[in-house]
Formats: C-alpha cells, structure tokens, sequence
C-alpha cells in the first residue's frame, strides 16, 4: 500500500474505481511528466448524490452539500491518476485544480464550494496538494451534476 493510500485509510477514505466515461474521452492522460485528468463527477458508486444547480433557494443543491460533492470528485480525480500511473506516491505535486459549479445565476460562492476538494488534497497529499486553482460557475454540467474537478498532476522521474 502507497504512502498516499495510507493516508487516505488513516482519513477513513477510500479511492473508488476510476468512474467509467461518459462520452469519447479517457479519464486521464500522461504526457511529459504530467497528469491530465478529465473532468471528474461525484459519483458515488456509479451514481451522483445528487443533481441540481449550487445555490441558497428551494430545489437548489446548498453550498455546504456542493462542497462535499467537490471532494467526492477529488477523489474521483485522484482514482483517475491512479489508473494512469499506479502508484499515488509519484505525485510530487498537484499543479492545477479546475473546478467547475453549475451555479444559480445568483450565487457567488463558488470559490467555497471548490474549496472541498481543495482541502481534501492538502489533507491527502501534504504541501504536494497545494496548487493553482481556478473555481468557474457554469449553467450546467454534464448528468446535471453540482460539481466537476480537473487536475493536474506533476510526476515524480
């Protein structure tokens, strides 16, 4: 067991199965001593907690739920690189994380929302997780999902 998957046992987590895609594209792809993942969903065996556009009105997925929905993904992400690269503990640092929010026109608080995944990485990979970061509100996304994570990952040679 890789230090990283150590780590993810003592935070009572688990990496799931690379989710299967959805479209014509695979999950991740190496090149150049970097890792690009796909946009990664929250799903939770095989399906998403929920769907809905991020917000504070009825019917609307509560910022607070969109934040743990953002760390599902992370994980996702994380089992993404995995299937590419094996071992987790070739990960010398998490270059760029790129989330996505279907957002109500109102709402504004994407930055919190990605944050979920954010502090999952630092939590999981130490100073490695620390990255650039970008949070985007979006109309919607794909299967009516909350939340979408990209990353990319710098490899140990």
């Amino acid at each position: 067991m890789s230090a990283v998957e150590k780590r993810l046992a003592e935070l009572g987590l688990e990496l799931p199965e690379v989710a299967a895609p959805v479209a014509a594209y695979v999950p991740a792809v190496v090149h150049g001593g970097l890792v690009w993942t796909s946009g990664q969903l929250p799903f939770v065996s095989g399906a998403l907690p929920a769907t809905g556009v991020v917000g504070t009105g009825p019917g609307q997925v509560p910022p607070e739920d969109a934040a743990h929905l953002a760390r599902i993904a992370a994980l996702n992400a994380l089992a993404a690189v995995r299937s590419v690269v094996g071992d987790l503990d070739r990960i010398v640092r998490v270059v760029k994380l790129v989330g996505f929010v279907a957002s109500d026109p109102a709402f504004t608080g994407q930055p919190a929302v990605v944050n979920g995944a954010s502090l999952l990485l630092g939590e999981v990979l130490g100073d490695a997780g620390r990255h650039a970061r970008s949070a985007v509100g979006v109309a919607a996304l794909p299967l009516g999902s909350p939340v979408e994570i990209e990353l990319v990952v710098a490899l140990a040679d």
